[in-house]
């Protein structure tokens, strides 16, 4: 699988705004050089970045270490508080990916429940 470096920089760019924070600030709260937060936000440079500057940016940005790695590889970003995954498992990556989506998709389920109760009150002439 390709790395997606637009998913990154998107949900970059899109945290600093909703923190109403500046490029440098992001640097300084990061302890990212600002050339290299520059870089990826704007996709100038392709290359390799370490895992330690992916990390302390989503630290620095509130979220959990592990969530721009995510982004980048294609899964679904853990959140706060979860514990660190052995990424070199991919089993246990794959898993975790997979726990989370069902959780969604379970939250979802139970919304629509919800709503369809709603709908079917109303239809029996009731209301809320």
């Amino acid at each position: 699988m390709s790395e997606d470096w637009t998913a990154v920089a998107k949900a970059i760019n899109e945290r600093v705004h909703e923190l109403g924070w500046r490029q440098r600030e992001l640097a300084e709260r990061s302890a990212v050089s600002q050339a290299i937060v520059r870089e990826i936000q704007h996709q100038t440079v392709e290359r390799k970045r370490s895992a330690r500057t992916l990390e302390a940016l989503s630290t620095a940005l509130g979220w959990h270490p592990q969530h721009l790695s995510a982004l980048l590889n294609g899964r679904m970003p853990p959140t706060l508080g979860e514990p660190r995954e052995d990424l070199n498992d991919a089993v246990s990556a794959r898993l975790a990916v997979i726990e989370r989506k069902l959780s969604a998709i379970t939250e979802q389920l139970a919304d629509l429940s919800a709503d369809l109760a709603v709908l079917v009150r109303r239809g029996e002439g009731g209301s809320e």
